[in-house]
């Protein structure tokens, strides 16, 4: 399967002009063939606090953004493609007032999958403003078994180990600021290495309403931890392939998973 991490940036608090910048970088992924085109957190705000402003409701303009290009570049290509990103949602079926920072996961025939982020990120407010998920979300997709996280949750290392025995590919997507970059470099490294699985890490790039600026660092680790593609600083599109029978050979030759005592 090859994956593509879209390092976009994010007219803040503008989800009609980032969705439109967004349609060619959509489409060239597809075009260097794409099967599984990540975006990042809350893709079409920026990591905004005014849930008053941004939050949608389910079915709203950035899903229904991403369910229609998931459907048309299927439709275009004649292959299936998939779509992956994250929108504050309003959700009335949850059992709390706040909205969620909702990860969605769009294939050709809609929405296979959601996941709502777990561990909100205090430092910025986020645990006052938006609702903790309580479920992980593992999906198959093409024979690769891809289980999938939101930014803060990647300081997280048992969420990982969790779900390592039903994972081949992790992906976090993310609005990491530039002055933690290398706690995101090595930490989705360390992921990666941990769990014997490949881990694609997207973040934005960019200066943000706050004045946060965001250098990006998307990239591919294999399963043993090596950059298999990587960029930062500017908008481009990060591209690898991924094999689940390296995941596979790789626990083999490595039996670490069988040595954890969690």
């Amino acid at each position: 399967m090859r994956v593509v991490g879209v390092q976009h940036h994010i007219q803040w608090h503008d989800p009609e002009t980032t969705m439109r910048l967004l349609v060619p970088q959509i489409e060239a992924a597809v075009a260097a063939g794409g099967d599984l085109i990540c975006l990042s957190e809350m893709f079409s705000t920026g990591f905004s606090m005014s849930t008053d402003l941004v939050a949608e409701p389910a079915g709203g303009p950035s899903s229904s953004f991403l369910e229609q290009q998931a459907a048309e570049q299927s439709g275009r290509t004649g292959r299936p493609i998939h779509l992956v990103a994250s929108i504050p949602t309003a959700d009335p079926s949850l059992d709390t007032d706040l909205p969620v920072n909702r990860l969605l996961v769009y294939g050709p025939d809609g929405l296979l999958g959601h996941y709502d982020k777990v561990h909100p990120f205090s430092l910025s407010g986020e645990d006052k403003h938006y609702g903790a998920g309580d479920a992980p979300l593992t999906l198959t997709i093409l024979g690769v078994r891809v289980s999938f996280f939101v930014c803060f949750d990647l300081r997280f290392a048992y969420a990982f180990w969790d779900l390592a025995d039903q994972t081949d590919l992790y992906v976090v997507v993310a609005n990491w600021p530039a002055r933690r970059r290398l706690h995101w470099q090595i930490l989705l490294r360390a992921r990666a290495i941990e769990n014997l699985a490949y881990l694609l890490g997207v973040n934005r790039v960019g200066e943000d309403g706050n004045g946060f600026g965001h250098a990006g660092d998307t990239a591919l680790y294999s399963p043993t931890g090596e950059i298999l593609a990587s960029a930062s600083e500017i908008e481009t599109l990060v591209i690898g392939e991924v094999d689940a029978t390296n995941v596979t050979d790789t626990r083999r030759r490595f039996g670490f998973l069988e040595d954890r005592r969690r």
